[in-house]
């Protein structure tokens, strides 16, 4: 434990340094994370709006809590090493990080948190500008705010280690980006990022289940809005609890098996 706590200090420091030097990218990157909500909610409201002012049990004022709140979620348990780990692989950058005496999950964890740690207060500084502007309707349950911290915390294990097991696919294949645009655009749609899965036909909300999607963006929403039951949350735990046990399980053995056949390819 003593170890793991002197990696990570030293690696948040190295990473906050690294982000410090990088900081238009680091403003681009908040700036799309920011924009795509912010587009939906003002799409959704002006539907809703123009429908006598709700669309599928979402008022204009609904559509708002559930966008600024997917705001602050998406923030807490995105990631990014899906379109960097085949860069590893083809450039060789790879070989010196396996020299490590610890593992490049831990690496990439840290690096995460860090980004997030950094760019939180201008993420809650957008929510509670656009909560201003939009006048969002948000009345958790007593119940509902302990869930949604429980919700939020195993929604970004459970992301980080399902993207992460799926970036390992790079092991075998030359480029990866058709693969990861395929993801982000299922994500998109049943995660419940574009939309509240309860406006899409029902096929849709239950792939969405089904699969680890819901769990990863849309439940943590719906729980602080009360939009489930507390034995629907119980559920949806247990659904989060059995995705991130297949993540590890799946991250381990590819990694393993990626690891033996990889070679470096660049300098």
């Amino acid at each position: 434990m003593n170890f793991y706590a002197r990696f990570y200090r030293t690696q948040f420091r190295v990473t906050f340094a690294t982000q410090i030097q990088y900081r238009v990218s680091l403003m681009i990157w908040l700036i799309g994370l920011v924009l795509e909500p912010v587009i939906y909610l003002v799409v959704w409201s002006s539907v809703a709006h123009s429908r006598g002012g709700a669309v599928g049990g979402y008022s204009t004022s609904d559509f708002a809590a559930y966008f600024i709140v997917m705001l602050v979620v998406n923030h807490a348990t995105f990631t990014w090493i899906m379109w960097g780990f085949d860069q590893r692989i083809q450039l060789g950058i790879l070989s010196p990080l396996l020299l490590r005496p610890i593992h490049l999950v831990f690496v990439d964890i840290a690096d995460n948190i860090t980004y997030k740690v950094i760019t939180l207060p201008i993420v809650l500084l957008a929510a509670v500008l656009l909560s201003i502007a939009f006048h969002p309707s948000i009345h958790p349950p007593l119940w509902a705010i302990p869930a949604f911290a429980l919700a939020l915390a195993l929604a970004f294990c459970m992301r980080f280690a399902v993207e992460w097991t799926l970036s390992l696919l790079a092991f075998w294949t030359t480029r990866a980006n058709a693969m990861n645009q395929m993801y982000t655009l299922a994500l998109l749609f049943l995660s419940g990022q574009a939309a509240p899965l309860s406006l899409f036909p029902r096929a849709v909300g239950i792939a969405g289940s089904v699969l680890p999607f819901r769990w990863m963006v849309s439940f943590p929403v719906e729980t602080l809005l009360g939009r489930v039951s507390p034995h629907d949350a119980l559920a949806g735990f247990g659904a989060q609890i059995a995705w991130l046990g297949i993540g590890i399980l799946s991250l381990r053995a590819l990694w393993t098996v990626g690891v033996r056949r990889y070679s470096a390819v660049g300098a």
